[in-house]
């Protein structure tokens, strides 16, 4: 399938709204995790206690991470049957609006209903955003582009943090970030209006090619292809590789949130009031070093293979992971050190999955089989959030516990990556 290529200014265009998208997706993700305590001292006054803090926390983070989940499979489809980027502008008309109506809750349940509804905006941003610029790029520009896509995420949650060690989030003053969440709406606005859409979707619609790598070789009418993608995703001849595809995407996932996340709650407690910022400079330090590892991984997954990086990977996450929260603690020197190198470690994994999953799919289904196996991992993960927490409380409170332990699910990526498909010679072109 030959298709004709965007002009270069369009393919910036792509770039940048893809890339725009996916930073307010990290500031959504690194919201919570700066905010949760404050909110909830708030809101539950002298209810408050350090360990319901921390249980709310984890109810935060899994309600987000379902909503991530629901928005990633169904706005995932809804880029493969409308387009990549009216799909996309939804999805950040998505966050952006229910992040604004976080400002103004009165209660706990108010603002987990909230994050559910801003999770399905953040899940769908990620399988169109990373299908239309890799469809609208050359095959040569793919591990670059896949990289940025991967530190664009990151960069959301360094912007966020550096903008609260200027403004502090204290439990008197937190609406205002919720706020300044509404600003990615002019955005979503602007893709909707006057974006170009993938090429290579566009010619998909004529006919659809089931199948990667020369797996499956029956034609469908893309019309009719693009009505059920769900069906063909976990039917032969992708069912195979859709289910590789969410088990390699949920690992780090469930990793990045069970486990990692605990350390910015951790530097809240032991900052206290007397280092109200503390928490931010550590989500900093972790973000500055997820950036460089995300932009990398697709880097790394180039030079050493697709399935041996991830193997890699996933012992360097282990590793790091443990030493962590086991090896040292929140204001010691060499902490943030730490959290740097475990930032840059575990984040390797997303700058190699948005070079490894659109190889994976073909175009016709591509961002819902990207979206599939990518997000039904944040269904593992709100599993494993609220399984945290309820670690969190059995071990009496204990955040080096809690993370050390659940950082041990990167061990299963050692094995898991070599149930799926080396794809490094694939071209989406052919796909």
């Amino acid at each position: 399938m030959i298709t004709p290529a965007l002009s270069s200014r369009a393919r910036y265009a792509v770039l940048f709204a893809a890339v725009g998208g996916l930073v307010f997706d990290g500031v959504e993700l690194g919201l919570m995790p700066v905010a949760s305590l404050s909110v909830s001292m708030d809101l539950m006054g002298a209810g408050y206690t350090t360990t319901l803090g921390g249980d709310w926390f984890a109810r935060f983070t899994a309600a987000l991470m379902l909503g991530a989940a629901c928005g990633g499979i169904f706005l995932g489809s809804l880029g493969d049957r409308v387009g990549r980027t009216r799909a996309l502008g939804i999805s950040i008309l998505f966050y952006s609006v229910f992040a604004g109506i976080g400002a103004l809750v009165r209660t706990q349940e108010q603002m987990l209903i909230l994050r559910f509804l801003v999770g399905l905006g953040v899940g769908g941003v990620w399988p169109n955003a990373v299908a239309l610029a890799a469809e609208c790029w050359p095959d040569k520009s793919r591990p670059v582009i896949a990289g940025l896509m991967g530190a664009a995420l990151n960069g959301g949650i360094l912007l966020l943090s550096q903008v609260a060690r200027v403004w502090h989030i204290t439990p008197e003053h937190w609406r205002w970030v919720f706020w300044l969440a509404t600003a990615p709406a002019v955005l979503g606005v602007w893709i909707l209006l006057g974006l170009p859409e993938s090429p290579l979707w566009l010619a998909s619609r004529s006919w659809a090619k089931p199948g990667v790598g020369g797996v499956g070789s029956t034609q469908v009418p893309a019309r009719e292809a693009s009505l059920r993608p769900l069906r063909i995703l976990f039917q032969p001849p992708l069912l195979r590789i859709t289910l590789a595809g969410i088990l390699i995407g949920s690992i780090p996932m469930v990793g990045a949130w069970a486990a990692s996340k605990w350390m910015i709650p951790w530097a809240d407690k032991v900052g206290g009031a007397s280092a109200a910022g503390y928490k931010a400079v550590t989500q900093g330090w972790w973000a500055c070093g997820a950036v460089l590892g995300s932009f990398l991984g697709a880097q790394v997954a180039t030079w050493l293979g697709r399935r041996r990086a991830y193997a890699w990977i996933s012992a360097g996450a282990t590793v790091i992971t443990l030493v962590l929260f086991q090896g040292t603690a929140p204001l010691r020197p060499g902490f943030l050190a730490v959290v740097f190198a475990q930032g840059f470690v575990a984040t390797l994994f997303f700058g190699w999955l948005p070079l490894y999953l659109p190889e994976l799919i073909p175009t016709h289904v591509r961002a819902a089989g990207s979206g599939i196996a990518y997000n039904v991992g944040r269904f593992a993960t709100a599993v494993g959030v609220m399984g945290a927490g309820a670690l969190f409380t059995a071990v009496g409170g204990s955040y080096p516990r809690v993370g050390a332990v659940c950082g041990l699910i990167y061990i299963l990526g050692i094995l898991a990556i070599w149930i799926a498909p080396e794809t490094g010679r694939d071209s989406l072109e052919q796909a």
